[in-house]
């Protein structure tokens, strides 16, 4: 019995140690839809169409942003990140973007 009892804590200390290890921020989106943002013309409401709903706004230099991201790192392996920030001018076009990925 003495035996099960701490394969069983092994078991959940192995466990323990692999969950801390790894954490994920934010959530998936659409990235094949990158090559359709033209600046000056898509529109916030076009934007959300390919995306969805914004991970994260908020204002930079004075224009609204918006963020798209997800963020994976792990202590056993590479971190995956991929983020589409979008600013936008004060006409609710795109100002201008930026798409990153390690994928």
């Amino acid at each position: 019995m003495k035996s099960v009892t701490s394969l069983s804590a092994i078991v959940l200390l192995a466990l323990t140690l692999v969950m801390a290890g790894c954490a994920t921020v934010g959530q998936d989106f659409a990235t094949h839809n990158v090559d359709q943002i033209e600046i000056g013309d898509t529109t916030r409401a076009d934007i959300q169409e390919m995306f969805g709903e914004p991970w994260r706004t908020g204002i930079e230099d004075g224009k609204r942003t918006w963020t798209y991201g997800k963020y994976r790192w792990s202590a056993f392996g590479d971190a995956e990140t991929t983020d589409l920030v979008v600013r936008f001018n004060e006409d609710g076009t795109v100002s201008s973007y930026v798409y990153n990925t390690t994928e």
